[in-house]
């Protein structure tokens, strides 16, 4: 993937292969939606589209990654499966089916979209995630809502991801996975960057050091991630947002700002916990 001015920089996955830091999450986007929005998202200057086999939009946003015009090889697609193929042959059924439903013939990025320990079959998962990526099907594989314990039985078994989507914003630093990822060399991407609601948007610390830029607090909360290096894919079908999303990498934050929203870190009832939640 090659970088252009304008866009999002690009972070590496390792293997050759790069990722735009930014993209546009497609949570609860329908398939008529995604194809009106995607277009209009690339025309903006996004590259990185993230979407799951749970979101039902699959061929949606196919379908509007094919009508942007845009050579395929410069949309990096993020794609996710759930429990029901945990199992290495599972993996490429589920990998087939999205290669299908959205009408391309290789994925940049598959994630396992939750661990589901309960199931206990991870890390088969994974293993069928190898195997597709040696296939050529699968440029590069993560995982998704991986805990520590769940990242250690795969590097046991020499595995690893070189990538993990984790919730992940101000209120929820998750500071000890982080770390984890940092020593290992795995890119920390977030969902839902922007908080659930509105708590955060209009959270006094974060609305002072919006104004203090003259930027929204959205602006502010994204450029916090990437700042740290962090991914992430913020969902907006609103035209004007998408752009603003997207315009967070011609400023920066100072030290004392960084701190003022580090301090916004709490325990949060809230907090989707990988080990009782799933699918």
């Amino acid at each position: 993937m090659s970088q252009q001015p304008g866009l999002a920089p690009l972070v590496d996955l390792g293997g050759g292969v790069t990722m735009p830091q930014l993209g546009l999450g497609t949570w609860p986007m329908t398939d008529d939606e995604a194809t009106r929005v995607v277009p209009q998202a690339i025309d903006l200057g996004y590259r990185l589209i993230d979407t799951a086999e749970n979101y039902e939009n699959e061929q949606g946003v196919g379908a509007g990654i094919r009508a942007a015009g845009v050579d395929r090889s410069e949309i990096f697609i993020t794609t996710k499966f759930n429990r029901r193929w945990h199992s290495i042959d599972g993996a490429r059924t589920a990998c087939e089916n999205s290669l299908r439903r959205l009408g391309v013939d290789y994925l940049d990025l598959l994630l396992v979209h939750w661990p589901n320990p309960d199931q206990g079959r991870y890390v088969e998962a994974f293993e069928g995630l190898v195997e597709l990526r040696e296939a050529g099907l699968v440029r590069a594989i993560g995982t998704s809502n991986f805990k520590p314990a769940h990242l250690q039985r795969l590097f046991d078994l020499g595995l690893s991801p070189q990538l993990n989507q984790i919730q992940l914003d101000p209120y929820h630093r998750r500071d000890d996975l982080v770390a984890i990822h940092r020593a290992r060399g795995i890119v920390t991407e977030s969902w839902r960057p922007l908080g659930m609601g509105r708590q955060m948007l209009e959270d006094p610390s974060i609305v002072r050091i919006a104004q203090a830029h003259q930027r929204t607090p959205a602006q502010i909360l994204l450029r916090w991630q990437v700042q740290q290096g962090f991914a992430t894919c913020p969902k907006s079908s609103n035209p004007l947002r998408q752009a603003q999303n997207l315009a967070i990498f011609d400023f920066a934050l100072n030290d004392d700002e960084m701190q003022a929203l580090d301090a916004l870190d709490r325990p949060d009832p809230e907090m989707f916990d990988a080990d009782a939640f799933g699918h």
